[in-house]
């Protein structure tokens, strides 16, 4: 069967493109057809390593999983990561290319345009059906010239595009119009439908404005998809983390704050938290105070120097160290681990123009940013000098970091058993003679539900919070993952006209 495609675009970012993307994936793959996600360009700070050491936006990989399949880079041929305001490390085919300002990748568009034609004609030849995602808007005039993202992803597709707004935002009516009326003649041919995200309320109350739209611009309305909050799927951007939607600890549970760095990456490390009944996780975002939590975490960066300075004009060293003082526990992720050393040194300028800066102080390691980058799969267990962490089970997760850190001490957190498809036998991360300060390179550890199990129950012994006598059974996050995304499929088969949707991508 020959590969077919169709694009979801968007009238602006977070109305729901990948949201949509992802249901429509797992709704191809109920229906028996071998599906994959695509997005030409992605750019995000939360990202993933695939088997073979490439790296590529998170949001893919929620599609792939919803898909049934493995994520594989060509499904996000290029990633960009922000790493100042107007520069960004660009990532082509799940490696580093360059660190480019704004300027400079815009006119770079042309050739990226045939990396992106090389991804989508390999999956082509894997996939019988590819549902594309697009960024931002179509109707972004200023970047309309070598786009690669939304129309002219489409053109090389040769796609038929669904055009979906957020009527929750108000004004939804007018951005469907606006975008149409702003794209050329051959890009209004390739809009087949709209769907209207995001309704809440008598959905007969919205049926005259539907009856406009589809009268003003001669294109089918394919549905309208309800608001939902109790349906988790991940979220790639930093626009979720409202840490006024999350409570704080109490009542048997113990509170986990996180610092929300300026240059926050992988806070994806965190969500299994925000299912477990016996843990209340928050975000502290830029002038709020850390509080009586119960344990304290340092997630990824994408500038851990910038970060860690940051850290320390803002008055968080101090309050990290008084929170250790009175008896709370500190994990440091990555970057967040870096900064619980000694002293990180960046001699070849990679992320500042600083040569090095002092560390929280809290674990004897230190870090040199090298400019290679590290992006492996990893296979670890817990390091036989860990007498805190017993579980047997092996764990799994990823690396993604510039800097090498330096063990001054032999209090290892894990042993490395496997990097990518290589054995191995290797200390890695370090925890504090204590039990109550550890960190560690290794992204998605928390996925892992013995570990996760074992971290929630040492923490609530630390701080004489009651565990119950009989195992505390943490829940399956893969298995409530799938069960998620089979909901999210049953809400757009009702709100969604699927037999219009199957003749617009020529399945019917």
């Amino acid at each position: 069967m020959k590969c077919r495609s169709l694009m979801i675009q968007g009238t602006a970012s977070h109305v729901g493109k990948s949201i949509l993307v992802a249901a429509f994936c797992r709704i191809l793959r109920q229906d028996g057809y071998n599906v994959a996600p695509f997005k030409a360009q992605n750019m995000a700070l939360n990202s993933f390593i695939t088997k073979d050491g490439g790296e590529m936006g998170r949001a893919q990989v929620v599609q792939a999983e919803a898909a049934g399949v493995e994520p594989d880079v060509d499904m996000n041929p290029v990633l960009i990561k922000p790493n100042t305001d107007v520069g960004a490390q660009v990532i082509i085919h799940g490696r580093v290319y360059e660190n480019m300002p704004a300027s400079l990748y815009h006119k770079f568009k042309k050739h990226a345009r045939e990396f992106v034609r090389e991804s989508f004609q390999r999956l082509s030849e894997k996939y019988d059906f590819i549902i594309i995602e697009g960024a931002g808007s179509p109707a972004e005039i200023n970047l309309r010239e070598n786009d690669i993202a939304n129309m002219g992803m489409a053109e090389i597709a040769d796609c038929p595009v669904v055009l979906a707004g957020d009527i929750d935002r108000g004004g939804v009516f007018a951005s469907l119009v606006g975008t149409i009326e702003l794209l050329s003649e051959d890009e209004r041919q390739r809009i087949k439908g709209f769907i209207i995200n995001k309704f809440r309320g008598d959905i007969s109350l919205l049926k005259p404005g539907l009856d406009f739209l589809e009268e003003k611009t001669g294109i089918p309305v394919l549905g309208t998809l309800p608001y939902f909050k109790d349906i988790y799927i991940q979220e790639e951007d930093g626009v979720s983390l409202d840490s006024s939607l999350i409570p704080s600890g109490g009542n048997g549970k113990i509170d986990v704050a996180v610092v929300r760095l300026p240059h926050i990456s992988n806070f994806t490390d965190f969500d299994p938290f925000e299912r477990e009944p016996d843990v209340n996780l928050r975000y502290v975002n830029h002038g709020e105070k850390i509080g009586n939590a119960d344990v304290v975490i340092i997630p990824g960066s994408k500038n851990t120097i910038d970060d860690l300075n940051y850290l320390h004009n803002s008055g968080y060293v101090q309050e990290i160290l008084r929170h250790y003082k009175n008896g709370g526990s500190v994990v440091g992720i990555c970057g967040g681990y870096q900064m619980l050393g000694e002293y990180i040194e960046d001699p070849f300028h990679i992320e500042t123009s600083l040569e090095s800066i002092n560390g929280i102080g809290l674990l004897p390691v230190r870090t040199l940013i090298e400019k290679k980058k590290v992006t492996t799969q990893v296979t670890a267990k817990i390091h036989q000098l860990n007498r805190f962490f017993k579980n047997a089970e092996e764990l799994t997760g990823y690396e993604i970091h510039m800097g090498k850190t330096e063990l001054l001490s032999k209090q290892y957190m894990f042993e490395i058993i496997q990097r990518g498809e290589k054995q191995t036998s290797a200390p890695e991360g370090f925890i504090s003679e204590d039990g109550r300060v550890w960190g560690t390179y290794i992204h998605g550890i928390f996925d892992n539900d013995g570990f996760r199990q074992d971290f929630i129950k040492l923490a609530k012994l630390t701080n004489g919070i009651s565990v119950p006598l009989e195992k505390y059974d943490s829940f399956s996050f893969q298995e409530f993952k799938d069960t998620q995304y089979d909901r999210l499929a049953e809400l757009v088969r009702k709100s969604i006209n699927m037999e219009a949707f199957y003749r617009i991508a020529g399945l019917r």
